[in-house]
């Protein structure tokens, strides 16, 4: 007999994580003005340009920055024609997420595995040449309007795409390393359906589930499902609202945006005490739980070695929970456009693989003042 707890065959491994992601590539937004939101990363977030399309180099079709931070590659495309389809998707959401660009090694395979398992496709697998080399990618739909975009760079080594000139601007980093997860909202009752989209046609599997009584106060809730691939490197948690007294966040979000998309963005950092205190000092905005959250914390964490101070914890508005492996610190940003609708995550993680579900309800309470200042509670 077999121990359940044997290593299985290498071709079982393969085929539960057929599509071998090897990370985020980039996150595409479509914008209303992409100077001013190159602007905003670069100047608000610490994101470094490092490249520019537009009708300065050929491009007439839209104009387009690429921006990075530690190994985080964010693309802000605004077009020039009113009738283009990304000036229809921004008079439909405002500022939003169209692409989450997954890098794989070969594109053609992973495009035929998960259109074959039910994917649709949004472009099949196609090249593009410049003096840089050959770029190879391809797309499937999912949720909304997002695109998963398999991206192949083996053989380009240009700036970022055809068309794209190399920019070098100087930048403040404060200490944005990676992407840690990209949340998605889903209408009611749609969440399983996109839980098996990622199972069944991307070889996901389910890390954690919440249900609207983990997740949830006297007046709204949400579930959530959490899917990442078989490396761990790429989590995609999906939300939906739930039965409540009142709106939720997710229906709030479902209004404004008016289709599924992606909430939020987590980011990752080595430093969250550096990284918000110097986010606050360049304007961004940040939800704020209630201060009873900061007297029962002690209580909450005892026999957790949280190494940062408590008081700037406390002060900058950090949020603390814990695991049987660890702990993490994270913090949620205010809508980042005039819409309530995306928003930013920052994260530190120390051993926890969790999504910090013990501070949902505080969370959520601090969600729900927000709302009610705009009268959408």
């Amino acid at each position: 007999m077999v121990s359940s707890t044997a290593t299985p065959p290498r071709s079982m491994a393969e085929e539960a994580d057929f599509l071998q992601i090897k990370a985020f590539d980039h996150v595409h937004f479509w914008v209303g003005n992409a100077k001013h939101a190159m602007y905003y990363w670069w100047k608000g977030f610490g994101f470094k340009p490092v490249a520019y399309s537009g009708l300065e180099t050929g491009n007439r079709r839209f104009a387009s920055y690429v921006l990075e931070s530690g190994k985080i590659r964010f693309v802000v495309s605004a077009p020039y024609s009113p009738t283009d389809e990304m000036a229809a998707h921004h008079l439909l959401h405002g500022d939003g997420v169209k692409v989450l660009a997954l890098e794989v090694d070969d594109v053609e395979k992973a495009y035929r595995e998960t259109t074959s398992r039910g994917g649709v496709g949004a472009w099949s697998p196609r090249e593009e040449a410049d003096e840089y080399g050959v770029l190879r990618t391809a797309a499937i739909r999912t949720y909304g309007e997002v695109l998963h975009v398999f991206v192949d760079r083996a053989d380009y080594r240009g700036p970022f795409a055809p068309t794209y000139k190399p920019l070098d601007l100087p930048a403040d980093s404060i200490g944005l390393a990676a992407i840690d997860h990209v949340v998605g909202n889903v209408q009611l009752g749609k969440m399983n359906h996109w839980v098996n989209f990622y199972h069944q046609v991307m070889g996901f599997r389910q890390l954690i589930h919440f249900d609207d009584q983990d997740i949830s106060t006297e007046y709204s809730a949400l579930m959530s499902k959490v899917m990442q691939n078989g490396s761990g490197r790429i989590k995609f948690p999906i939300n939906e609202p739930a039965e409540g007294k009142r709106k939720s966040q997710i229906e709030e979000y479902l209004d404004y945006y008016l289709t599924p998309g992606v909430q939020h963005i987590a980011m990752a950092t080595g430093d969250i005490l550096r990284t918000v205190r110097e986010l606050k000092a360049r304007g961004i905005e940040f939800l704020r739980v209630p201060d009873a959250y900061y007297d029962m914390l002690p209580e909450r964490l005892q026999g957790v070695n949280v190494k940062e101070d408590m008081a700037q914890i406390r002060e900058l508005g950090i949020l603390v929970d814990h695991d049987d492996e660890g702990y993490l610190l994270q913090i949620f940003s205010r809508p980042i456009q005039d819409r309530p609708t995306s928003f930013i995550e920052v994260i530190e993680r120390h051993g926890s693989r969790g999504f910090g579900k013990g501070n949902f309800k505080a969370l959520f309470e601090a969600l729900e003042q927000e709302q009610a200042r705009r009268g959408n509670l």
